[in-house]
């Protein structure tokens, strides 16, 4: 089929086998036919799962409760249903794929003043409820459940808070956390966990998040004892009071007695079940991205992708120079021409440039002068972004954007979020509008997972909602190569992470201790180059401190010519909390990173994913004594060809990276 052809089939016309005519149940089959979603129309509506065959959920009650009295899917009496099939080919702005096909079925079950929107990829199956009424609706609760066939082991990110059945309490996190392995029935009591989660259901893993949220409250899980999970959703803010973090977080005192309030003709958010058969399959689907609503067709080409450099994670220590290094235009100077001497097209200023306190963003303090900041970066070709804390930001946006991008700041990066409610949700669409109408880019830290944003608002380039690097700056108890073995396959499927690798400083597991202000990782030094291959992130970070950096000047280099996004991806090998191994391309350069958990791996790589000819590989792999002294390691230039297998030997907590160019 050509790409961008659309073919749409009304039900009476629909491909052979698609769905079924039978008054209770509704079959829709995904393209290839061997994903199956089952919804049942009766008493109530449910959905069920199967998998070559195999049920995998078994049917799983969906509802909603308005404030008027009427629960959408309870006794509801069908219309009618209408089915179609797509299969059209997008181009994406600043992604992991420069082209994404997006091909599914899809069958529309309408009732009086709603719609139950069915859809069957080949990569998993989506729903969601849209409204068809002319007035506005008001949310008092949404049943979502998860009914699995069998007690599946599950990875469950657990919110941080331990108050056992305390919703409130754990509405508010930050959305970053190691995973809980378990079986489904061994669900900690009265916790909840936040979204993506991931299950083994044996024969296949089935990722659980959503998509397309908007101006709706993200969806928490919590176990219902047995095979089951249910859906939690915070309720509407009432009360706010203005704390937390540096007095720049809006606190919930009280909430309403429902989760949304919503315009009329209004959708929901997709509930999606990602479906892999292998573990890598979950590193290139394009489930949230595809069911996301579209960016408007304008000029986004002003946003510009890149690396930048951190100030925060490395304390802002420089040594070696003739100043005294700490949150003034000396250090910043610093920084500015640290990234111009590497290409690196940003610099950060983060938490610090504004009044402690004040939450105000334009009272800055004595020792930064921003305009003569901005003006000696760009001089030098490099942009600036600012760090601002949520309330701050919020409660003055329009102004706060306005000012700054008149002043040449390219972004911000948004901080203390630490809420999923609808009020929240929708900070995040207005924040993302706002910045897009002056031309700024953002990186949403303190976030929940990504929902579809980055493609409806492509000038948001980063959400957070993952326990990355900063976690080693005061964690002793994390296992962070096994965790970074994990959130490709679980958090990545959501979408990008601001993880913010690129330490110099790597200890293995026994000599590990946190430092904060000479932070060091775990594993090795190629385990952090290999991330920037691995990870995905529009918004790179280089965490480390320039000083460092320019001790490791060959590591440097590598580090700062790597693409932040990309034009085709090909999994490689990995395992769930094993290793990860992949390949990407950035026009004609192909780009391979591997890494591994504290487990010491021997790794034959295959480069049939090149096109013929002659290629030369410089290689970037752990040293001989990388096992004791991590920061070692070797860089090797091999000729190679499509036909050739690389061996990669990682040492534990080890890394190796891959840069392949005609």
């Amino acid at each position: 089929m050509k790409p961008g052809l659309v073919i749409s089939f009304v039900a009476s016309m629909f491909l052979a086998g698609a769905f079924s005519l039978d008054a209770a149940t509704h079959s829709l089959l995904s393209p290839d036919g061997k994903i199956e979603i089952r919804t049942e129309v009766g008493k109530t509506v449910t959905n069920s799962v199967y998998v070559d065959g195999n049920l995998v959920l078994a049917p799983s009650e969906l509802s909603l409760a308005l404030a008027d009295g009427t629960v959408w899917g309870n006794g509801s009496r069908l219309l009618k249903k209408k089915a179609s099939s797509v299969d059209r080919t997008v181009s994406t702005k600043f992604y992991k794929k420069s082209q994404v096909r997006n091909r599914y079925n899809q069958l529309v079950l309408s009732f009086k003043g709603f719609n139950i929107e069915l859809r069957a990829y080949d990569e998993g199956v989506a729903w969601r409820f849209v409204s068809t009424g002319a007035r506005e609706i008001t949310v008092r609760a949404e049943k979502a459940e998860f009914n699995f066939a069998d007690d599946y082991q599950a990875w469950i990110p657990y919110v941080k808070p331990d108050n056992e059945g305390d919703h409130e309490v754990q509405f508010e996190n930050s959305f970053e956390n190691i995973y809980a392995k378990s079986r489904i029935s061994e669900w900690e009591k009265g916790h909840l966990a936040f979204l993506p989660i991931l299950v083994d259901a044996g024969c296949a893993k089935l990722c659980i998040t959503e998509s397309d949220l908007l101006n709706y409250p993200g969806m928490f899980l919590e176990g219902e004892g047995g095979k089951a999970l249910k859906g939690i959703f915070a309720h509407y803010p009432d009360k706010l009071e203005q704390g937390g973090h540096s007095n720049i977080m809006h606190l919930r005192v009280s909430r309403k007695d429902y989760i949304a309030k919503l315009p009329a003709r209004a959708s929901m958010p997709w509930r999606l079940i990602g479906v892999a058969r292998n573990d890598t399959e979950l590193l290139t689907s394009d489930l949230v991205f595809n069911t996301a609503t579209p960016a408007a067709d304008v000029d986004w080409n002003w946003v510009k992708p890149g690396l930048v450099a951190w100030d925060w994670w490395n304390d802002w220590n420089l040594f070696g120079v003739d100043f005294k290094a700490g949150i003034n235009n000396r250090t910043y100077e610093y920084y500015i021409d640290f990234a111009s001497r590497f290409g690196i097209p940003y610099v950060i200023l983060d938490e610090g440039w504004s009044v402690h306190m004040a939450a105000d963003l334009f009272q800055v303090v004595p020792e930064i002068n921003l305009p003569h900041l901005v003006k000696y970066a760009s001089d030098r070709g490099v942009g600036l972004v600012l760090w601002a804390g949520y309330y701050a930001f919020d409660k003055d946006m329009e102004n706060v954007c306005r000012h700054y991008s008149e002043m040449g700041i390219n972004g911000f990066k948004v901080d203390f979020m630490n809420y999923d409610d609808q009020a929240m949700v929708d900070f995040y669409r207005r924040a993302a509008e706002t910045a897009a109408k002056y031309h700024m880019f953002l990186d949403f830290h303190g976030a929940f997972k990504p929902a579809g944003l980055t493609r409806t608002y492509p000038n948001v380039l980063n959400f957070e909602g993952v326990a990355g690097l900063e976690q080693m700056k005061w964690k002793t108890e994390l296992c962070q190569p096994e965790y970074d073995v994990t959130i490709p396959y679980i958090r990545m499927f959501a979408g990008p992470m601001d993880y913010t690798q690129g330490a110099m400083l790597n200890a293995g597991q026994k000599d590990y201790r946190p430092n904060w202000d000479q932070p060091v990782s775990q594993g090795s030094r190629c385990h952090q180059i290999a991330e920037y291959v691995v990870f995905d992130a529009p918004f790179g970070m280089l965490c480390d401190s320039p000083s460092l950096y320019l001790q490791n000047e060959e590591c440097t280099h590598f580090m700062a010519s790597m693409p932040t996004v990309w034009d085709e991806v090909v999994p490689l090998s990995g395992k769930v909390g094993e290793s990860v191994a992949v390949a990407k391309r950035s026009g004609d350069v192909w780009y391979v990173g591997a890494i591994t958990n504290w487990d010491a791996r021997e790794l034959d790589l295959k480069l049939d994913f090149l096109p013929g000819g002659n290629w030369t590989a410089t290689i970037f792999k752990d040293g001989l004594n990388a096992e004791k002294a991590h920061s070692d390691y070797a860089v090797e230039k091999l000729n190679v060809k499509s036909s050739d297998i690389l061996h990669a030997s990682l040492v534990s907590g080890g890394g190796w990276v891959a840069r392949i160019s005609r």
